[in-house]
């Protein structure tokens, strides 16, 4: 079992998303859970990594070949894939994943999060997306998934959580057995 999880190549300015990054990684480990993501070593991505991997679980990660080139690729990863493009990051990381889980970053977890939604939606994969809402960061996001419903620009948006409470999100997101 491996989740996809995206998020920061930055901490943040609140110390609560590097701790976050550092629980879900461990919290992983514990679970016997692998671990796919975006292969950095900086970042809450990189705190994501190390605690997983500090905890004995499998990390594998894709990153492209021009993010590669500027150093901040992990080095001790368990299998890191080294890709031409966001996009074929994207393709791995989904096909290499059983589910995906979506913790605060910027405009690339953004982009990776819609991505797979849209995927799943049109019928590309049909694995579970999750997002653990850590201090709030997305409640903006809830937000705006009600006003997509309510202006009646689609029909429901495939998440099967949104929640503080991580262990609830990996639970909600695990393939059923």
């Amino acid at each position: 079992m491996r989740l996809a999880v995206f998020c920061g190549s930055r901490t943040g300015t609140n110390p609560i998303y590097e701790a976050a990054a550092r629980a879900f990684g461990a919290s992983l480990a514990r679970r016997k859970i692998g671990l796919v993501y975006g292969g950095a070593s900086v970042g809450t991505m990189g705190v994501l990594a190390d605690a997983a991997l500090a905890g004995g679980a499998e990390v594998t990660g894709v990153i492209p070949r021009s993010v590669f080139k500027s150093e901040v690729a992990h080095t001790g990863l368990t299998k890191l894939h080294v890709v031409a493009s966001m996009h074929e990051r994207k393709a791995l990381m989904a096909q290499l994943a059983d589910g995906f889980v979506a913790l605060p970053g910027g405009p690339g977890t953004f982009d990776e999060l819609f991505e797979i939604l849209t995927w799943r939606q049109i019928g590309i994969h049909d694995k579970r997306i999750g997002v653990v809402d850590v201090n709030g960061y997305f409640a903006p996001l809830r937000a705006m998934i009600d006003g997509i419903l309510r202006e009646g620009f689609g029909d429901s948006i495939p998440i099967e959580a949104i929640d503080a409470d991580a262990e609830r999100v990996i639970d909600a997101v695990l393939p059923a057995t």
